[in-house]
């Protein structure tokens, strides 16, 4: 099975709190901080909430 890694590019400060949560989640707590998460649709939604904030790559 496929693995992203999520890598957070851009500060939560100001955004939304789901926002924030999303990426508490996914484990990112601070820029540059990377998470390795299974490609899941309950992945793929999370990252597409914060789309604007992380850089997703597919590693195996």
């Amino acid at each position: 099975m496929a693995r992203l890694k999520v890598t957070q590019t851009k500060s939560a400060i100001g955004g939304k709190q789901n926002q924030r949560d999303t990426l508490r989640t996914l484990g990112l707590k601070r820029i540059g901080d990377t998470a390795v998460k299974e490609d899941r649709p309950e992945i793929r939604g999370m990252v597409k909430t914060v789309a604007h904030l992380v850089a997703v790559e597919e590693v195996e």
